[in-house]
C-alpha cells in the first residue's frame, strides 16, 4: 500500500531518540491498519510503513529491553 504524508501529518519523535538530533525517529497516525515511520534526518523521503500488530510487537520489545 502506498501511503503519501499531507500537509498536517503530525509527526512525533520517539521518547527513545538521542534527543541530539543525530538519531531521530519519528511516527504518525496513518490508515490504519499502517503506522508510517520516518528518520528525521530526511522528512522528504517516503516514510516506512508497518503494521499496526508489527510495530506494537516491536514497541513492547524495546520497552522491554529486548531490542537493540
Amino acid at each position: 500500500m502506498n501511503w503519501t504524508p499531507g500537509p498536517t501529518t503530525a509527526w512525533r519523535k520517539s521518547s527513545y531518540s538521542d534527543g541530539g538530533g543525530t538519531n531521530c525517529l519519528e511516527v504518525a497516525d496513518g490508515p490504519l491498519p499502517l503506522v508510517p515511520v520516518r528518520d528525521s534526518k530526511t522528512p522528504n523521503a517516503r516514510p516506512l510503513l508497518f503494521s499496526a500488530a508489527s510495530w506494537s510487537r516491536f514497541v513492547g520489545s524495546v520497552k522491554a529491553g529486548l531490542a537493540g
